[in-house]
């Protein structure tokens, strides 16, 4: 469950994408557009202290990106590389932004979902005290049984990220993900980079406004 505010955020999240997502390597789009959201969807942090949210995002007719965030209370202590920026929280006061490839809670996030067949977490809107169902804008699927087992998280040290063209591999410990970051129709790429000692595979697929055929989001596999 993700229990969301009524609260401004300066800068906003686009904002804050708009000055850092076209100096990244896997950024593809129309020259000079500013990004538009196209849809969201969030896990759970079992420890709740950190959010975890995934903006769809695309500029101008480019193709739609992934991009995995993270927001904490408090720095990242050796996820310098991976901060995006800072952002006021007019409820919450300041928080961290993260890009997740580099964040240990979203990589346990999304490899826990993709593994066991998780979902996105339910949204509920704190509107005066009282909790509100709110609709999510994009869905999510894992494809692996309830009962697998996931690897335990691994410290943001032990982590290891690389980029290959528009996907972003991320080796945590017995885990490999495959972050498709700009989303094409199928999954071919994703697959080639899969680890050839891989003994489980499972991935997350998702769907928003406009796109009702799922699109794997991520790969997920354990050696």
């Amino acid at each position: 469950m993700a229990l969301l505010h009524q609260a401004e955020l300066t800068p906003s999240k686009i904002e804050l994408l708009d000055g850092w997502a076209p100096s990244q390597p896997w950024y593809v789009g129309e020259s000079g557009a500013t990004l538009t959201s196209v849809g969201a969807f969030r896990f759970d942090d079992p420890a709740g202290e950190v959010g975890v949210e995934t903006l769809l995002v695309r500029a101008g007719d480019g193709p739609v990106l992934q991009v995995p965030l993270t927001y904490r209370g408090a720095p990242l202590v050796g996820g310098e590389q991976w901060l995006i920026g800072t952002m006021q929280h007019s409820v919450l006061g300041p928080r961290w932004v993260y890009d997740g490839v580099g964040d240990p809670v979203y990589v346990q996030a999304v490899a826990t979902a993709a593994l066991t067949g998780g979902r996105q977490a339910e949204l509920y809107l704190d509107v005066d005290g009282e909790r509100v169902t709110r609709e999510p804008t994009a869905r999510v699927t894992g494809s692996g049984p309830a009962d697998a087992p996931v690897p335990s998280q691994v410290p943001v040290e032990e982590l290891t990220v690389r980029q290959e063209q528009d996907v972003t591999v991320v080796e945590a410990g017995d885990l490999s993900l495959v972050i498709a970051r700009a989303l094409g129709p199928d999954a071919s790429g994703l697959d080639a980079l899969v680890p050839a000692e891989a003994t489980r595979r499972a991935v997350l697929s998702g769907t928003w406004v406009g796109r009702t055929a799922p699109v794997v989001l991520v790969l997920a596999t354990v050696r």
